[in-house]
């Protein structure tokens, strides 16, 4: 896009977004405001697909913190009025009359010498190509593709062991019938006449020495005489394409899995973006799960609570006997050592085992019968801390 584009879009209007808006409100909105303007979800409605290019066009700015602090200073440095012409004079006194309209076509008068004499343009070859004051514009070379995201949800069995899943996406790739070229097969794409294959044009009036991307050929250099009938010249289509995408042992629900160069393709042959896949993993009914530890709940009689049990409980791999001892509380947790998430360095977690003792709700008369015995021949519990204050209140 070019910087006249910078200037006039306010791609946060596009998005629905404040200035001050985080990048993750942008990713947001971006997400929302592409589902729901897509051409697969709006076919045949032109209007839509404008909006989803415009969408994707303001989220290719701000959604690059580095694009978006370029975009951010340029519309600043026209908001404060650094270059716009005074209303009574045509200018500075003793300056030169300025319009934006003179940075792409319009009448341009003196050069001005705090920009060396070349130009505004040359100013913006400093701003967004990076270039050195006085530079021209540069043809647009390849440029990277654009990240992917993707979500996945793992059962928790397989979130904990790993486990590689058939990946379906739907974006952007290149054409099989060109190979990313949008010439027509047989026929290439040809040395643009305007720029000569240089992507920009320069024009100089007066002082004023102006270089722009070609409006020919978009700054390619190059443009498609016979566009290819699948994509129609653009060199990439909306297709479905299958991944195989590995999890690795101990994948936790939230986390990013990339995959450098699987995103959509670069353009003019840069390289490819990345695939991103969050995960979320599916609650199990039985186990949870602390960092590399995993966690287990097991109900226990005040039986076996009081005279000590060998408990068998299960994990994921079979079952561990656990030996409760005599007098155990209820909440006191057992551990099944390296029965947890396998990490990365080979070592596991551990099961932790919350016993939780179970107080029937109502009992045989030969079981009241006994507890009343056992509760007679059972010493009280120590209180005594508690009944100061009681009598303090009696």
């Amino acid at each position: 896009m070019s910087s006249k584009d910078w200037i006039e879009k306010d791609y946060y209007a596009v998005l629905g977004v404040e200035k001050s808006a985080s990048s993750d409100d942008i990713k947001k909105a971006y997400r929302k405001l592409a589902r729901e303007s897509h051409p697969d979800h709006n076919p045949g409605d032109p209007k839509a697909e404008e909006r989803f290019k415009a969408v994707s066009e303001a989220y290719g700015v701000l959604g690059d913190d580095k694009k978006r602090r370029e975009y951010d200073e340029m519309r600043s440095l026209f908001g404060s009025g650094a270059f716009r012409r005074n209303a009574r004079t045509g200018g500075q006194p003793g300056g030169v009359p300025f319009d934006v309209s003179d940075l792409f076509g319009g009448a341009a008068g003196g050069a001005d010498t705090r920009f060396g004499g070349g130009g505004f343009t040359d100013l913006f070859s400093t701003i967004f190509s990076g270039g050195g004051a006085g530079g021209p514009a540069r043809p647009r070379g390849p440029a990277r593709g654009r990240d992917v995201e993707a979500e996945v949800a793992l059962d928790f069995t397989d979130a904990v062991r790993g486990v590689t899943l058939p990946l379906t996406l739907r974006a952007p790739g290149v054409c099989d019938t060109c190979h990313g070229s949008g010439a027509k097969p047989g026929t290439q794409p040809v040395s643009c006449p305007v720029c000569h294959g240089a992507g920009v044009t320069t024009r100089n009036q007066g002082s004023f020495s102006f270089s722009e991307p070609c409006r020919n050929c978009q700054g390619v250099g190059t443009v498609v005489e016979e566009k290819c009938p699948e994509c129609h010249g653009t060199g990439g289509v909306t297709k479905t394409r299958t991944l195989n995408v590995r999890f690795p042992a101990g994948v936790a629900d939230g986390q990013r899995i990339r995959l450098a160069g699987r995103g959509e393709p670069g353009e003019r042959g840069g390289p490819a973006g990345d695939l991103f896949v969050q995960v979320k993993v599916r609650p199990d009914e039985l186990f949870g799960r602390t960092g590399d530890d995993l966690t287990l709940t097991v109900p226990i009689t005040f039986a076996e609570a009081v005279l000590g049990t060998d408990l068998r409980v299960p994990t994921l791999d079979g079952t561990v006997t656990l030996r409760v001892p005599p007098g155990t509380p209820s909440g006191r947790v057992l551990r099944a050592r390296g029965k947890g998430v396998v990490r990365k360095d080979g070592r596991a977690g551990d099961l932790l085992v919350t016993l939780d003792v179970v107080v029937p709700a109502k009992v045989s008369d030969e079981a009241r019968a006994a507890l009343e015995a056992f509760a007679e021949q059972t010493p009280p519990a120590a209180r005594e801390h508690l009944d100061v204050r009681v009598r303090r209140f009696s």
